[in-house]
Parts: C-alpha cells; structure tokens; sequence
C-alpha cells in the first residue's frame, strides 16, 4: 500500500491539520430502482464547524448528521462491521427507503455501497476558504488515504429519530461466495469459444470428442 509523499509528511507532524472524514453512498438501479450517489460528511471537524459543505477533487460533500463507526480491523482476521447512523428526523431517509421498497419489496438500502474518504485540510480545494486560498498550504486532490469500500448489508434501527445499517465487505453479501467462480479439474465453465474462451487452435471437436470444422 503506497501514499503520496505529502500525506506521508502531513501525518508525521507533531500538529498537522485537521482530519477530514468524507463519504460517498452508491444506489444501483437493478437493487434501489435508481442510479444515485449521495455526498457527504459529519460536520464535526473544526474546519467546518458542523455548519458548512466540504469541497473535494471538486466535488461538494454536504454537511449532515451521521455517524460512522466501527471501522477498526481486529487482530484475529476478521472483518470490520461499521454502523451507519443517519439522523431521520425530517423523514427523508425514510422517504427514501419506501421509494426503494416500492421498486424492490424487502430492500432497505441493502447492497448500497458506501466509500470512506480521509485527508488532512491541508489539501482541501481552496474553495473552501475565504478568499479561495488554503492557509495550511497547497490543495492537493491526490493525497488521501486508499479509499474504503463498504456494503449496507442490513438496516437494524428505523425510527422517526434515526436510520442505523450496518457495513460489510462484499463477501458479507448475502449469496456472494469466494471464489466467484468454481475451478473444476478437466473441465472448462466457460461457453465454448465465446468470449470469455481463450482455446485458439485450429482443431474443434463436438461434445462428445468427435473432430469437427467450425
């Protein structure tokens, strides 16, 4: 795993800038109906002042009330489960998830995919500060930490209050087994010469072995 010198040199300060804690939730058409990403952070940073969007690689996270949490990885090999509470008392997670219900009875955001995005202020887009202009330093969009990717394999909570699901990775899917696809000594699971079939001699034989033209 590698990470761009100036976040290396950032992170090894005694007093670097503030943590920026960013994600991005992913609907998929064929689950939720519709195709649509959502933007957004915590608000509790001290950049922001839980009042204010975060701009990113040129694209704004909105300030909202969620917490993340979990995302610690235990020393016997197993997979962190992170919980996504999401404040509900507006409605509109709620609105959403009966939108999603109506397409596809029994979904409740399972199989949407959310992605951490850490950095430092430091290089954030200088749209963010007054004047555009970053008093930490030089905006820097390639200097983040490798993004995390995560699955909603389950709503535990739905009240008037708050939405709480909870995080895995994709094998934490349900029907999703490693590996994908099946290795069977002498036989190949591939159509034969679609595609996928990489066989590219001259010589093509029937089911049942017989040579045959193509």
């Amino acid at each position: 795993m590698t990470y761009s010198a100036s976040l290396r040199a950032e992170s090894q300060k005694i007093n670097p800038s503030s943590l920026i804690e960013l994600y991005k939730l992913d609907l998929f058409a064929r689950l939720h109906g519709s195709t649509i990403s959502y933007y957004f952070h915590d608000g509790t940073n001290a950049l922001t002042e839980g009042t204010r969007n975060i701009v990113w690689a040129g694209q704004t996270y909105t300030a909202f009330p969620v917490l993340v949490e979990g995302f610690e990885y235990a020393g016997n090999g197993q997979l962190p489960q992170p919980k996504l509470k999401i404040a509900n008392t507006s409605g509109g997670i709620s609105t959403i998830l009966d939108a999603i219900r109506q397409v596809n009875p029994g979904n409740d955001l399972i199989g949407a995919k959310l992605t951490r995005i850490r950095t430092f202020a430091r290089f954030l887009d200088a749209v963010n500060f007054p004047g555009s202009v970053n008093p930490w330093g030089t905006p820097d969009s390639t200097a983040e930490w490798p993004r995390e990717i995560y699955y909603v394999i389950q709503k535990s909570v739905e009240t008037r209050d708050l939405c709480e699901f909870t995080l895995g990775s994709a094998f934490d899917l349900q029907g999703v087994r490693a590996p994908k696809r099946q290795c069977l000594s002498n036989l190949c699971s591939w159509i034969y010469r679609s595609s996928e079939c990489t066989y590219a001699s001259a010589r093509y034989y029937t089911v049942t072995n017989a040579l045959t033209v193509f």
